[in-house]
């Protein structure tokens, strides 16, 4: 093997490095941050290792999420004995470690390799929010980004060859990230339309390919919403449908779009014009490349995905209903979309043989410095805001020193066994005390709500400081039950329905 192999991402190595020293400063006060989510897979994650069960907190069947990332804490967990939210800042760093080398390794295979914009698109990554918010975060997108940057590597591998055995790889690697995010679909979309756009593969190769790669690719995903549906009768737990047409998620996604760019809210009555350019343009020089017969690249492979999640999270976001577009949902794309929309100017700047290339090559880059300062004074806020109270989320002193959840601790021999316990926060219950709780129904669901209601005793905690107008409300819950307090500090109260 030869050493100038390696030395070549010797950068992409200092910038790993970089990146997950970030992680660790963000994350050294509180610990990794913990929503509701990160609950639920942290429980599941300990019941696979302790009694190889897919069982959550609440002691039902993980179904809302896929599998695997709990499987990868739980694995993380077997070996290191450590349980996940205690692992969780370290587990983050060294996969955002990972995504800034393999970003590094993919950019070093570029047609027009320069090393200066390597180096800029590194930095970029390294100071996104966007990314630095899900990695300070217990969340599976830590987990599929990497994944769908090695889906990139390993298309690019099939594409030298068009080999079987390239392509199941290519297949085993999408059907992982499939139950890891059942977002990973997109990647099995982006494969499928790479493959449609091969002009190098005879036609009855490409259809073959096309049916194989499809049925591994989706083997997992099937077998995951079989254990679902057999587990609960529902593959991918209640959905709801959307409020959100697909204008006003034509909108948000180009909110975020113009928070990543470092860009004043004055530029939001434009955020529909701008997704719609974005994903128009992209579509343009997909076909344009194949027109021209130069759709095998790692640049296109890249521009592929970016198309297919953009469009998945724009139409799926129309047609079922969860939270609104954001930062998180559509994190990873920020770097294929990164990628796709800066890959061109060094192959520009090549093709102008006059000096002025050399100003436009400066222009370029103090553009793109100056976009890379406004994203660090952003990143800095946060980290200053972070250090005095912790990640926002069940770890931020918030949690940590709030009076009802110490009351919590202190007093939990106040419910009786065998006595439902309902909240409006299931997860806290279960992170500060250890007990299982059923969350207060969503209004939306009549039949949810009446079986809460034909519940004769319960327990109910409530905390204060969280308001979900989804859920059925307190005042809602004292007009159907006659409720007793029997406990209470600062930001909540325990409460007992005797049925009578």
């Amino acid at each position: 093997m030869k050493p100038t192999r390696y030395l070549n991402n010797l950068d992409s190595f200092i910038a790993a490095c970089i990146g997950f020293y970030v992680i660790y400063l963000y994350t050294k006060y509180s610990g990794v941050g913990l929503s509701p989510d990160s609950i639920m897979y942290a429980s599941t994650a300990t019941n696979i290792q302790a009694h190889a069960s897919l069982l959550t907190f609440n002691k039902t069947p993980l179904v809302f999420f896929p599998v695997f990332y709990p499987f990868f804490l739980g694995i993380i967990q077997f070996f290191s004995g450590t349980d996940p939210i205690k692992a969780g800042a370290m587990i983050d760093a060294f996969l955002f470690a990972a995504v800034i080398f393999t970003s590094g390794w993919i950019m070093s295979k570029f047609v027009a390799h320069s090393r200066i914009y390597k180096w800029i698109i590194l930095i970029a990554i390294i100071l996104s929010p966007g990314l630095l918010e899900i990695y300070t975060y217990l969340w599976s997108e830590t987990l599929f980004i990497p994944e769908i940057l090695f889906f990139i590597i390993a298309y690019w591998r099939y594409m030298q060859t068009h080999t079987t055995k390239a392509l199941v790889l290519v297949a085993i690697i999408a059907a992982i990230s499939c139950i890891t995010r059942y977002a990973g679909v997109t990647i099995i979309g982006a494969g499928c339309l790479m493959l449609l756009l091969d002009n190098q593969l005879p036609v009855r190769k490409k259809l073959g390919h096309l049916v194989l790669f499809g049925m591994l690719s989706l083997s997992l995903l099937i077998g995951n919403l079989i254990l679902n549906s057999h587990s609960t009768g529902l593959s991918t737990g209640t959905r709801e449908p959307s409020i959100t047409p697909f204008a006003d998620n034509l909108y948000y996604f180009g909110t975020v779009i113009c928070d990543w760019g470092s860009l004043s809210k004055q530029a939001y009555p434009f955020s529909g014009l701008i997704t719609s350019i974005i994903l128009v343009t992209l579509i343009a020089i997909l076909v344009w490349k194949t027109y021209k017969g130069r759709i095998n690249s790692y640049e296109n492979i890249v521009i592929a995905f970016a198309i297919v999640y953009g469009l998945f999270i724009v139409i799926s976001a129309s047609i079922s209903r969860y939270e609104r577009i954001n930062s998180r949902l559509l994190a990873p794309m920020f770097i294929p979309l990164l990628i796709a929309c800066t890959s061109w100017v060094p192959d520009v700047l090549i093709l102008v043989k006059s000096k002025a290339k050399y100003a436009l090559a400066g222009l370029t880059i103090i553009l793109m410095l100056t976009f890379e300062y406004f994203t660090y004074q952003t990143d800095w806020q946060r980290y200053d805001d972070e250090n005095d109270y912790g990640v926002p989320g069940y770890s931020d002193d918030d949690w940590n020193k709030s009076e009802f959840v110490v009351y919590l601790k202190q007093h939990k021999k106040v419910f009786k066994p065998g006595v439902p316990i309902f909240t409006d926060a299931n997860e806290a219950v279960y992170l500060f005390t250890g007990m299982s709780s059923e969350l207060i129904p969503h209004k939306f669901f009549k039949a949810d709500v009446q079986k809460f209601y034909a519940n004769k005793s319960f327990y109910l905690v409530w905390f204060d400081n969280l308001y979900n107008a989804e859920l059925v409300s307190l005042p809602d819950i004292m007009k159907n039950k006659k409720l007793v307090k029997i406990g209470s500090a600062k930001e909540g109260e325990i409460y007992y329905c005797d049925g009578k």
